[in-house]
């Protein structure tokens, strides 16, 4: 008995030394005047906009298709960013466009994701994967994404998010207050967050864009709701502790249930699910504000469900393919998340 507690206390002063080392600040993002509520008095408000009023979408260049691709994949360092939980600096390509650039296990699973949001009507960042770039006049040092740092200024695996000069961002969005609560568009939202495996649906990660085409404010303004960082998805349904390493992970998304329940009138979907009992040790405030996280992937109308499913239904499978190509997996890995992706389709469309 002695030596059972004594192997615990162990685990748990582990736990706490782990805790200690980063672990809280890892998945903590430093509030900012842009991660302030936007205030829209008046203009209109877009969360969801017909995907197939113009066409086929082409999901391996995904909104912002190949015209405003990265122009090479040779850059010039501009400034290092620290928020988030992965590293990211800005870049300035051959064509004098800026790309916020992200490194680590969150880029493929990003650059997929906005491709599948995309498609379904929602407005994303315009995302491109690249496996390999060369950056220019780096400092001597990174903060954070030195690790990743190869000989001659080279890094593999990179998300680079376009930087709009005419967007401006308005604040952030809340699941729980938005204009949206309660219709067909928003519950949609949230059933593709479970079909991705999107667990960090924090408010923090939703954004409010204008563009100054649109007018900054008045009645001709367009503000757009977009959830701005998605590399969270296609891998475990929670934060556990592996969570740095096992985002875009295909046996971690494999192993988790879609459909948790379904009753007469409502479903519900396993992600977010809540944390591990390790993250509750770690840190219990974490625990306990990722389990507050979990409604929104439950009691949604089933009507709303099957409306979401129908319409990612008519996306073929070449375009699902795409979506994953995109994302620079390897041709075994497409076809093995491609057919996870089909196969929770058409369970939104058996509801």
């Amino acid at each position: 008995m002695r030596t059972q507690r004594h192997t615990n206390s162990l685990f748990v002063a582990g736990l706490l030394i782990f805790a200690g080392s980063g672990f809280a600040d890892s998945v903590a993002t430093p509030r900012k005047d842009a991660d302030k509520p936007a205030v829209v008095t008046s203009g209109k408000k877009i969360l969801w906009e017909d995907p197939f009023a113009a066409g086929a979408r082409n999901l391996i260049y995904g909104s912002g298709g190949q015209a405003h691709q990265p122009a090479s994949t040779v850059f010039d360092f501009s400034e290092e960013q620290m928020s988030g939980s992965t590293p990211k600096f800005k870049v300035i390509d051959s064509a004098g466009t800026s790309w916020k650039v992200k490194l680590g296990v969150e880029a493929k699973p990003e650059t997929v994701a906005t491709r599948f949001v995309w498609a379904a009507g929602y407005a994303t960042d315009e995302d491109y994967f690249l496996p390999d770039i060369e950056i220019r006049n780096l400092p001597a040092h990174l903060h954070r994404g030195e690790r990743y740092r190869l000989p001659g200024g080279k890094f593999k695996d990179a998300r680079l998010e376009r930087d709009i000069s005419s967007e401006k961002t308005a604040g952030i969005w809340r699941w729980k207050d938005s204009s949206f609560v309660g219709t067909r568009e928003w519950n949609g939202l949230r059933v593709l967050m479970g079909l991705i495996n999107n667990w960090d649906v924090k408010d923090v990660n939703n954004s409010v864009y204008t563009r100054k085409s649109d007018g900054d404010a008045g009645p001709d303004a367009r503000y757009i709701y977009v959830i701005s960082d998605l590399g969270a998805t296609f891998g475990p349904n929670r934060l556990d502790l592996g969570h740095k390493r096992n985002k875009g992970d295909l046996k971690h998304y494999a192993r988790t249930h879609f459909v948790q329940k379904t009753r007469p009138d409502t479903v519900s979907f396993s992600a977010p699910a809540p944390p591990s009992l390790a993250i509750m040790i770690l840190n219990p405030f974490t625990y306990i504000g990722r389990r507050r996280l979990t409604w929104i992937g439950h009691d949604i109308p089933r009507q709303d469900a099957r409306w979401m499913g129908t319409i990612l239904g008519r996306l073929t499978p070449e375009q699902i393919r795409d979506a994953f190509r995109a994302g620079g997996y390897s041709r075994e890995d497409v076809e093995a998340f491609a057919a996870i992706v089909e196969k929770r389709i058409a369970a939104l469309n058996e509801l």
